[in-house]
C-alpha cells in the first residue's frame, strides 16, 4: 500500500469522477447518473438529489482535474483553496465498512463540498510524500482520462476507463510486425 487505505479510495474516486467527464458522451448527464456513480463508489451522507447538486458535482471535476496536472506549489494553492471553501475540520470516523480514517465535513455538508474536500485531503497525502508524479493522465494517444498510479514500480501508464493498454499494445505490435515484414505489407496493400 503506498497510501493509508482511505486516501488511496479517495484518489480512485477522484480519478474516477474526472473521467466521468473524458468519455465520449459525459457519464454524469442526469441525476440518476449521479446517483449510480455514489453508489457504486460507496459515497455516503446527505443528498439533495437536486439539478443544483448535480451542476455542483459536475463543477467540481476540472477543479480536481487541475490539481491532478498541477505542479507541486500549484497543487498546494489549489488543495488549500478546496480545503479553505469546504471549511475543512479534519476528524477520525468509523462507519459503515470502513475502519477509523479522516473525513473533514460533516455528512451534512452539500455533496459537492464533501467529494471536494476528501480529493483535497487525499492530495494533501500526496503533496506531503512528495508523489505527485503517481498522478497522472492516460498515455493512449486518443485519451485524456486521469489515473493514479498506485503500482510499487510507478509503471501504469493506461486508465481504467476502456481498452488504452490494449489498443496501444496491439498497435505497437502491429507496428513492429510491419517494420519487422515489410515486403508482407506492400504484397497486402497491391493485393
Amino acid at each position: 500500500m503506498v497510501f493509508a487505505h482511505d486516501t488511496e479510495a479517495s484518489l480512485i474516486h477522484a480519478a474516477k469522477l474526472i473521467n466521468t467527464a473524458e468519455q465520449e458522451v459525459d457519464q454524469l448527464k442526469t441525476g440518476a447518473d449521479l446517483d449510480e456513480f455514489l453508489r457504486v463508489n460507496g459515497f455516503t451522507g446527505s443528498r439533495t438529489h437536486t439539478l443544483h447538486e448535480l451542476r455542483a458535482v459536475r463543477h467540481l471535476r476540472p477543479q480536481l482535474r487541475a490539481v491532478w496536472t498541477a505542479e507541486e506549489d500549484e497543487a498546494v494553492r489549489l488543495v488549500n483553496n478546496i480545503l479553505r471553501n469546504g471549511r475543512a475540520l479534519p476528524q477520525l470516523v468509523k462507519h459503515d465498512h470502513w475502519e477509523y480514517h479522516l473525513h473533514a465535513t460533516t455528512p451534512e455538508a452539500p455533496l459537492e463540498v464533501r467529494m471536494a474536500v476528501e480529493a483535497a485531503m487525499a492530495f494533501v497525502d500526496v503533496i506531503r510524500e512528495q508523489e505527485l508524479e503517481r498522478l497522472r493522465v492516460c498515455e493512449a494517444e486518443d485519451c485524456n482520462a486521469v489515473l493514479v498510479d498506485l503500482s510499487r514500480n510507478r509503471s501504469k501508464r493506461f486508465c481504467d476507463t476502456g481498452n488504452c493498454a490494449n489498443r496501444t499494445h496491439v498497435a505497437a505490435y502491429r507496428a513492429r510486425k510491419a517494420a519487422a515484414d515489410p515486403l508482407r505489407i506492400r504484397e497486402s496493400s497491391v493485393g
